[in-house]
């Protein structure tokens, strides 16, 4: 599929930058698939606002390859935001893999209607340039492509300026999720973009989960051989934003209208550090991250929308004080938190 065949009102939203929620897998005691849970998360999103919903990727668990889920998973997700809405929802399917097991999971995407295939490289981990892009070209010849620069303590590869520019040229490219946790890196990805002239296709998200107000916020200018360029990440494809997304919803739309605006006050640029904090709690920032799947299970667990916080690996769980550490966040910012809209609609969602 050629981005050229994406229903117009798909392009728009894709290009125009939205909220996509990384949707975790929900497991029941057994660790089997829990698709009451699992079809309440999907409702759940919708019904917060989200313009597009990411499954199969990182917080999903990759493990769902190994267990037979990947197909279900999908199917599940993508007919059950089917059959809760009639409006737009882009759906973006995670790839991962070598390369022939990524095309076969782009193509049961496509015959599921999903819109888009968020690659993951970590199967090629040190293969050089050209082997990268020579992967994500064939993979891009099945579906519209969203690259995926992935942090390193969960995976991910250091990836040049050299290589974004090559990834941004590939035609059927229309978006990128820049996630390193890294700024140096962040403006590789920019600069590369710019650099391929691709800035008018490709849109922008922040996988940032570090600094995801100012990434939403701030304009970026790129040298270019021709002049500088300004550019900006429009939207947000996040793990975090799988938690408390109602108020990421109305987070991201009040940060929108302010940098259409131009202007910013300091309290909405002070909320980039609080976004950060209940980012570090949510992911075990202080652990390297190995709690990051679980934390965002335990939140959803506390609000009934799963009924484990269960992982298909029974030894990924949170780190010892993980649990206290989200609490405390959740009382300092009540703000970033929807647990009374949770509360609201739980039973309807698990109906």
């Amino acid at each position: 599929m050629h981005r050229a065949e994406l229903p117009p009102e798909i392009a728009r939203l894709l290009r125009e930058g939205t909220v996509i929620p990384a949707h975790p897998l929900a497991l029941d005691e057994e660790r089997r698939l829990d698709t009451v849970s699992q079809r309440a998360l999907t409702r759940y999103y919708v019904d917060a606002g989200a313009g597009g919903l990411a499954v199969g990727v990182h917080a999903t668990q990759f493990a769902i390859r190994e267990a037979g889920l990947y197909r279900p998973v999908l199917e599940l997700a993508a007919r059950t935001a089917r059959e809760w809405t009639e409006r737009p929802l882009a759906l973006v399917a995670g790839l991962a893999g070598p390369t022939a097991q990524a095309v076969q999971e782009a193509r049961i995407a496509v015959d599921l209607g999903y819109h888009a295939g968020l690659l993951s490289l970590v199967a090629l981990r040190g293969a050089d340039e050209d082997a990268l892009v020579a992967h994500c070209e064939a993979v891009a010849a099945e579906i519209p492509l969203v690259g995926f620069y992935l942090q390193e303590a969960v995976g991910g590869q250091r990836l040049s300026r050299g290589f974004w520019r090559r990834f941004a040229a590939i035609d059927n490219v229309v978006a990128i999720k820049i996630a390193p946790f890294d700024r140096y890196r962040t403006l590789d990805v920019l600069s590369g973009v710019a650099e391929a002239g691709a800035g008018d296709r490709i849109t922008l998200y922040t996988g940032n989960d570090d600094h995801i107000v100012l990434d939403l916020l701030i304009p970026f200018r790129v040298p270019t051989a021709t002049g500088p360029v300004e550019m900006r990440i429009r939207g947000g494809l996040l793990g975090h934003w799988s938690v408390w997304t109602r108020s990421a919803v109305r987070l991201f739309e009040r940060l929108r209208k302010t940098a259409e605006a131009g202007a910013v006050d300091r309290e909405l640029l002070a909320l980039d550090s609080a976004v950060t904090a209940c980012n570090a709690a949510l992911f075990d920032a202080a652990n390297g991250f190995r709690g990051c799947i679980p934390g965002c299970h335990e939140v959803l667990r506390r609000q009934g929308l799963m009924r484990t916080a269960l992982c298909l690996d029974p030894g990924e769980v949170m780190s010892p004080g993980q649990a206290e550490a989200i609490e405390r966040v959740r009382r300092a910012w009540p703000e970033l938190v929807d647990d009374d809209f949770v509360a609201e609609n739980l039973e309807r969602w698990r109906g």
